[in-house]
């Protein structure tokens, strides 16, 4: 009997792991036929759809299901419609600004699902434009290196346009304008460095300062929309 209730937990575990992979993966997915979308099925001419593979590999997401997804971006597969690209603006608990980036083949199935869940953590769904501006568009790219290469990585980064470069324990955080973002993954990479991931984001020009109280308020709306399937990411603007 022991032995069968120990089966019965690690089951019960694996269906709780396998469940979050299908999310990750899942999410992986859209992200991969929105980058087909938008800039074609060829990753050597197409910077975020080599960001999304190479995000999506680390994951270990199998390469059937990447490729499954470049046709359903290209429309080879015929799988039902296609998935747009969506930002949605909202205000959190204390006045917080939130863009949520979604990817979604049903656009009157994804406002009402956000709008329910800002709802229910004292929040709203805005209109177009409430936040936005508050956000800058910019790249991302992890890179994990020793800080003795940190001049010659530097160099790289100059000569391909990037902007800042700030090292965070053993990886170094770079920035740069949305359109050098591809530019510059091709220059690491022909330089010998290798970037654990390189994306598009939103980072938040301005700040709302809240408690602690608030902060967890707002943590928790964040956490709700994450857990739907069609959100990439959540970016909010408060700081404790």
């Amino acid at each position: 009997m022991a032995g069968h209730n120990k089966w019965s937990k690690v089951k019960r575990l694996k269906a709780v792991i396998d469940a979050k992979k299908g999310k990750v993966f899942s999410r992986f997915a859209k992200e991969i036929a929105v980058a087909v979308r938008l800039g074609g099925a060829e990753p050597s001419l197409n910077p975020r759809l080599r960001a999304a593979i190479q995000a999506a590999r680390s994951e270990n997401m199998p390469n059937d299901n990447i490729d499954r997804a470049i046709r359903k971006g290209s429309g080879e597969s015929g799988s039902g419609a296609a998935v747009e690209e969506c930002v949605y603006e909202g205000y959190g608990p204390g006045g917080v600004a939130l863009l949520v980036e979604a990817a979604t083949d049903n656009k009157n199935r994804t406002a009402p699902d956000l709008r329910r869940i800002f709802g229910d953590h004292g929040g709203n769904l805005a209109s177009s434009g409430s936040t936005a501006y508050l956000f800058q568009r910019i790249g991302t790219i992890d890179v994990d290196a020793p800080a003795s290469e940190e001049d010659r990585l530097l160099e790289v980064l100059l000569e391909a346009g990037a902007g800042d470069c700030i090292r965070d324990e053993a990886a170094f955080l770079i920035s740069t304008p949305p359109e050098k973002l591809g530019a510059t993954l091709d220059a690491l990479r022909s330089a010998g460095f290798q970037a654990k991931s390189g994306k598009l984001t939103y980072e938040p020009q301005t700040f709302v300062a809240v408690d602690t109280e608030t902060a967890v308020r707002v943590e928790e709306l964040c956490d709700a929309l994450e857990e739907l399937d069609d959100v990439l990411a959540v970016h909010c603007n408060h700081e404790v």
